[in-house]
């Protein structure tokens, strides 16, 4: 989001609308808007992703443009080097990737029997029929192999998803280099769209709201991208099988705050009991691999990529990202934390107004017994 620029026309004040009939207006834009997210969310997801793509790479096609680029140049410059960045990923590591995923669901059956057997020779009481815990092992273990191959064909060999996945992998990278090449005309014109009466104010919230996104968005990017790979690289390293695959999925969902880091470690740990049952050594080292990526997760590289504070609690963020992924889907969770960061900076403004109001000053003078 580019900073909202230009000088304030004169303007009528006794032509402003009233409070009410402003909030009227702004309260249909809002109702608008989620009802466009519900009804035409898998068709606006690429414009979506194309969009985030483009808000994420502005700050660098600004700064090739003070080195002297054109903003044309400067696009193209960075499209190249992506291409170049996905066509590498698909050489390197995607084809590993999906060949590390297929094994992992193949090999959930064997997996669970082994935990079965393991559960029933450290824990008799569960070799009764009647026991509750052991239909539900029995249930689960159902479910693992019947519906293991069947996800793996789903996810993996679905023409109709392979189809998305083609469309979904032309649109967003053309929506990207639209968005990117027109970004400052675009944010030019929304700003010659906003109500005079409260330009000011809007800019000011405008910028509160692209520096929260980012501090949280840019840099969380950045951290699940380092610790993606270096769960990934030292996972692979000690000789879990799946290295590969857990390492992607704790570094994708490290954004959500302390959820990657349990399941990507669960996972982990889970993997390794049955891999080297025994060797106590590798198994530590997974776990150890964890434990050194929490701490350079909380004491070097957020620090460094998202900084102190950014004005996103994590439960503000748990709570978004839940509540919008049940109305919308996985539309919904990607619009969760602009969104939420949008709402925690009219938040903070409401409470500027009210704490500087007289409905909460009153009439008398403030004195420390007030404080």
């Amino acid at each position: 989001m580019g900073h909202f620029c230009g000088k304030q026309p004169e303007f009528d004040s006794t032509m402003a609308l009233p409070v009410r009939e402003q909030a009227k207006w702004w309260g249909l834009s809002a109702f608008i808007f989620l009802i466009a997210l519900w009804t035409l969310g898998d068709v606006i997801l690429p414009f979506i992703v194309g969009g985030a793509i483009a808000y994420f790479l502005d700050p660098v096609a600004d700064r090739l443009e003070r080195a002297g680029l054109s903003r044309v140049g400067a696009t193209a410059v960075i499209s190249v080097v992506m291409l170049l960045v996905v066509v590498l990923l698909v050489l390197a590591v995607i084809p590993t990737l999906v060949s590390q995923t297929t094994a992992l669901i193949n090999a959930a059956p064997t997996i669970f029997r082994q935990l079965h057997t393991f559960l029933l020779e450290h824990f008799p009481d569960l070799a009764d029929e009647t026991s509750t815990v052991r239909q539900t092992l029995v249930s689960i273990g159902d479910t693992i192999k019947q519906r293991g191959g069947e996800l793996a064909n789903t996810v993996l060999i679905s023409a109709y998803g392979i189809i998305n996945a083609v469309i979904f992998m032309v649109v967003v990278p053309v929506v990207s280099f639209y968005l990117l090449l027109d970004w400052d005309h675009m944010v030019a014109k929304v700003d010659s769209w906003l109500p005079r009466d409260h330009l000011p104010t809007i800019r000011r919230l405008a910028r509160e709201i692209d520096q929260v996104l980012a501090g949280f968005v840019r840099g969380q990017m950045s951290v699940c991208l380092v610790l993606g790979t270096f769960y990934a690289v030292a996972l692979m390293a000690v000789g879990l099988q799946f290295g590969l695959v857990v390492g992607a999925i704790a570094g994708a969902i490290t954004f959500i705050p302390y959820v990657g880091a349990l399941i990507g470690g669960a996972l982990a740990i889970g993997l390794a009991l049955f891999q080297f049952w025994g060797d106590w050594l590798s198994i530590g080292l997974v776990a150890g691999v964890f434990a050194l990526g929490q701490f350079l997760e909380g004491n070097v590289i957020t620090p460094r990529l998202v900084g102190g504070s950014v004005g996103l609690h994590p439960l503000w963020l748990l709570f978004a990202l839940s509540a919008f992924g049940s109305l919308f889907g996985f539309v919904g969770m990607l619009v969760a934390v602009p969104v939420a960061a949008a709402i925690g900076v009219f938040a903070r403004f409401g409470i500027r107004q009210y704490t500087g109001s007289r409905l909460y000053r009153g009439t008398h003078i403030i004195t420390e017994d007030d404080r």
